[in-house]
């Protein structure tokens, strides 16, 4: 259960960043080969390796006696909120972000970077005709500004396309991985990832 434990952050990782052929590197390490290929031509594998932790459960209570009821319980209330978490992440990835809010920002940031200059022209010019030409200056600022914030904006709406402003859900992965095999008592686990040129994936 700790290995489809980890099959599952793997799994979730790559089916939200679409990126299934990383599936035999990522995923098929932790689960017997039946179940990953069985898990591969789902539609949602995360979800699936969800329902079978929670028929292993089932199984550990019912057949073998391994878990009491609070136990169980327990356990299963903890599936539901990974799923409902990986619900809310698929949902930020596949909602799509409203194009005309998008598109009316976008407008209103040019129309104000094109009108600002007429109006800091009247503010400098109070301060003597020498000063005018601060003009220039503090509107390319103050546009830069606004312009660097719409872009953040826009960048920001999927932070799961592996970008290097995205989430690095990589490096989670692996953080879990490495906590959950030190769990079970292994020695040799894989290293932590660290930034490449400042950028962790």
């Amino acid at each position: 259960m700790v290995y489809r434990q980890i099959a599952w952050c793997n799994a979730l990782r790559i089916h939200l960043r679409r990126q299934p052929e990383q599936w035999d590197t990522a995923v098929a390490p932790f689960l017997e080969e039946e179940e990953s290929e069985y898990l591969r031509a789902t539609a949602n594998p995360p979800a699936q390796i969800v329902r079978q932790q929670a028929a292993e459960l089932r199984r550990l209570r019912e057949e073998r006696g391994l878990l009491n009821d609070f136990q169980h319980v327990t356990m299963m209330n903890t599936l539901e909120t990974l799923y409902n978490l990986q619900g809310g992440c698929e949902r930020i990835k596949n909602t799509p972000f409203p194009r005309q809010y998008a598109f009316f920002s976008m407008v209103f940031v040019y129309l104000f970077t094109a009108l600002m200059p007429l109006g800091l022209v009247m503010e400098f010019a109070k301060l003597g005709p020498d000063h005018i030409w601060l003009t220039v200056p503090f509107s390319v600022m103050v546009s830069w500004v606004f312009a660097t914030i719409e872009t953040v904006g826009h960048n920001s709406e999927n932070p799961f396309e592996n970008n290097m402003n995205d989430v690095p859900m990589t490096a989670i992965c692996r953080s879990i991985e490495i906590d959950l095999r030190q769990m079970l008592g292994e020695t040799e686990v894989p290293a932590k990832l660290e930034p490449v040129e400042d950028i962790l994936y």
